[in-house]
């Protein structure tokens, strides 16, 4: 008998081969106007794109009909408080966890020391960040059809929820269009499935496409910030969260590592939050158990307002910059920088790049020179693709912590290696048991 490649494996090997292609043609074919042209901005560039699109087309309708779901399966008004509660603080928590260890770390090894100014500078300009105030007041939309055609996700929750607090309190009428959502839930779910079918090839495109015009050799001078960074990634992913897993949710770090590879996959790839929203929904609900009525409104949640990977680069690039331009930081400005941060996250949409609007948001408050930024451009989209798992990690970890304390976490399912696996998908012909 013969044993079926999971999807997982396969995405992993279209997410090698496109590295490997990328790297290639960064280094043997960077001005052969023919694979530039047909190939890179032309197969790669369009099927990438496309693929992202998919998986954003998937995030607006998924959410909605999941918090509704999740909101009239919790039942209880009080309930919801506490989850949203505990969330936003657990949320609040980690992300100032992530800058402190960040910049603990760049002061120890104070990356940017010697830095020769102009080895990879490139040209940054800064987009006016809003004020703190606004940021809350635009938590309400005045248009929720607007707010839902422009996928502003904290404006989509706020009038979800409302939304389903009124259907709970409609009696009858409500229970019906519950009765519906539920069933739209289930349709949307396959819709996932679907998507998901031809994230090989689109995760092969789009890793092909960034690393042919990023290179690895980008990376060489700026070695130093780069390393940092990715040290304190992976101490807050593997450290950080396991330590609070085990601590507050009960569970092994190890399997939920393993468990989420699906989702950690896709982040890499789309190197956004909300596009891999319909990923991580669907792991932490069959793969490691998460009730649907806690994981529905905690990771779109977190998708928006929980930005731990975005708040490590921000600790290591301000002390680099700092660094290279021979400034020094006093305790005022490192707290200043925290709670920035922190603040930041919150409000800010889970998008490619956005991290270096926030950043010169840190930047003019600490009196940083903004255009330094142009320094450290080269290798973000690469360092924007690993924040992303960190961020989507956070996400699932904050997930489980509020699962297991509202016992919505079903412990069979997180033990069972095999729950959730997707193998080989078949459209028309059988139905598949779910």
């Amino acid at each position: 008998m013969t044993h079926k490649m999971t999807l997982t494996t396969k995405i992993l090997i279209g997410m090698g081969l496109g590295l490997i292609v990328g790297s290639l043609i960064n280094q043997f074919a960077l001005h052969i106007p023919f694979i530039q042209n047909y190939f890179v901005g032309g197969v790669f560039h369009v099927i990438g794109a496309a693929f992202i699109n998919a998986l954003k087309m998937l995030v607006v309708p998924l959410v909605t009909f999941s918090l509704i779901c999740g909101v009239c399966g919790i039942g209880d008004i009080g309930a919801l408080g506490r989850i949203g509660f505990k969330s936003f603080a657990l949320y609040l928590l980690t992300t100032a966890l992530a800058i402190t260890l960040a910049l603990v770390i760049a002061i120890v090894i104070a990356p940017g020391e010697g830095f020769k100014r102009g080895q990879s500078a490139s040209t940054f300009v800064a987009k006016d960040s809003p004020p703190i105030t606004d940021v809350f007041i635009n938590i309400v939309p005045g248009n929720p059809v607007e707010a839902f055609a422009q996928g502003n996700m904290l404006q989509i929750i706020f009038f979800v929820i409302i939304f389903a607090i009124a259907m709970l309190m409609a009696g009858e009428a409500g229970k019906q269009i519950a009765d519906l959502a539920e069933k739209l839930n289930e349709v949307m779910m396959k819709v996932v499935t679907i998507v998901m079918d031809v994230a090989p090839v689109g995760v092969f495109c789009l890793m092909a496409k960034t690393f042919s015009e990023q290179g690895l050799a980008l990376i060489l001078p700026m070695i130093g910030y780069f390393s940092v960074v990715v040290l304190c990634l992976f101490l807050h992913a593997f450290g950080t969260y396991s330590l609070l897993l085990s601590t507050f949710a009960k569970l092994s770090p190890l399997t939920f590592i393993k468990k989420m590879r699906p989702a950690h996959v896709f982040a890499f790839s789309t190197a956004s939050s909300n596009a891999t929203i319909p990923v991580t929904l669907q792991v932490l609900e069959k793969r490691i158990g998460v009730n649907n009525s806690t994981a529905a409104f905690t990771v779109p949640f977190g998708a928006t307002i929980n930005m731990d990977g975005t708040a490590i680069m921000q600790g290591v690039a301000t002390v680099f910059i700092a660094n290279v331009y021979q400034i020094d930081l006093g305790l005022t400005q490192y707290l200043t920088i925290i709670g920035m941060s922190v603040l930041a996250s919150i409000g800010t949409a889970g998008v490619p790049g956005v991290g270096l609007i926030m950043l010169a948001m840190v930047f003019n408050q600490v009196g940083l020179p903004v255009e330094g930024i142009g320094l450290i451009l080269g290798v973000d989209r690469l360092l924007d693709m690993l924040r992303t798992m960190v961020n989507i990690t956070g996400d699932a970890t904050v997930t489980c912590i509020v699962a297991r304390g509202e016992n919505t976490l079903d412990d069979a399912i997180f033990n069972d290696p095999q729950a959730g696996v997707i193998e080989d998908i078949n459209l028309p012909h059988h139905k598949q048991a779910s």
